[in-house]
């Protein structure tokens, strides 16, 4: 049975349904809590692990920990919160198993795959989706407020204007903001994603070690309202957010970073150089430097990764 949202943002949505959490993960706990806080019923999740079975009993309180199959064999909505390399696996055991049937919603999180990962269910007459919160988790309540302000990467099969819209719906009812992503984009989008995500957070770390090392205190301190501007402005305003020594073509400025890193910090050298680059192209293809001090400072990054 469907309803139709209100006319501003008009679409289809499932009524009300049994959902099976596999499994109770930071992931799996959180979407399982915002599935049930929109009206759905949580009717199992699985957790084998000490930590899963305390974050269900906390998140999912008074549903049952059952094997995957019988999880899935009772939900109307399988929620399959598993590891990337863990999810097709599991989904093609669980349809050997018999534990999908035709009508069935099978929905993975994982930003990584598609929808064709769920084959196994889709041959069985299940409805694929993707929804990947593009967002961490901890597996607390805290968590469900995040949603406001999360987008989640929505991918159906291509052509099933039914399925997309179903997975926008759950999406809104979640409190989410829903992004279609297409199949052949995923794994761009997630590389995308990791990129930026991931690789920041390494990034920042190594800036507050250098500093700590240095002597400085307080480093996170230091640092927190800088960084927040820097991402509040590219965010903003693209490439032309860039500022620095890069971008500037201050060449002796880099030279003195490249050296000193060289001889105190030498695990951080590279990936300092190895943005450095990135910084010039980007600079350069923003008209912030001209082509000479780019072509200094490139030469300066070569010569240093050639003689450090």
């Amino acid at each position: 049975m469907w309803h139709e949202r209100p006319p501003e943002r008009a679409m289809t949505r499932p009524a009300r349904l049994a959902v099976g959490v596999v499994s109770a993960g930071r992931v799996g706990s959180v979407l399982g809590a915002a599935l049930a806080r929109a009206g759905h019923t949580v009717v199992a999740a699985s957790g084998v692990s000490e930590a899963s079975v305390r974050r269900a009993e906390r998140m999912l309180p008074g549903v049952p920990l059952l094997p995957p199959d019988e999880v899935a064999r009772r939900a109307d909505l399988v929620l399959l919160a598993l590891p990337d390399d863990t999810l097709a696996p599991m989904t093609a055991g669980l349809a050997k198993a018999g534990a999908f049937r035709a009508g069935q919603i099978v929905v993975h999180t994982s930003g990584a795959h598609g929808v064709s990962v769920l084959a196994p269910a889709t041959e069985l007459g299940a409805l694929p989706l993707a929804l990947h919160p593009v967002m961490t988790f901890a597996g607390r309540s805290e968590d469900l407020e995040r949603m406001a302000s999360c987008s989640v990467g929505v991918t159906a099969a291509e052509g099933d204007e039914a399925g997309w819209n179903v997975g926008e719906a759950l999406t809104v009812e979640m409190g989410a903001e829903p992004v279609r992503i297409p199949e052949a984009a995923r794994p761009r989008y997630h590389a995308a994603l990791a990129h930026g995500a991931n690789h920041l957070v390494t990034l920042v770390a190594d800036c507050a070690e250098l500093l700590r090392e240095g002597g400085v205190a307080n480093a996170e301190r230091l640092l927190a309202p800088l960084l927040s501007a820097a991402l509040d402005n590219v965010l903003r305003h693209g490439d032309r957010a860039l500022t620095g020594p890069v971008a500037r073509g201050d060449t002796g400025t880099v030279a003195t970073h490249l050296r000193v890193l060289a001889e105190q910090a030498p695990d951080v050298a590279p990936t300092y150089a190895t943005l450095a680059r990135r910084t010039v192209a980007r600079a350069t293809g923003a008209g912030l430097l001209g082509a000479g001090a780019a072509a200094e400072i490139t030469e300066l990054l070569d010569n240093g990764r050639e003689n450090p």
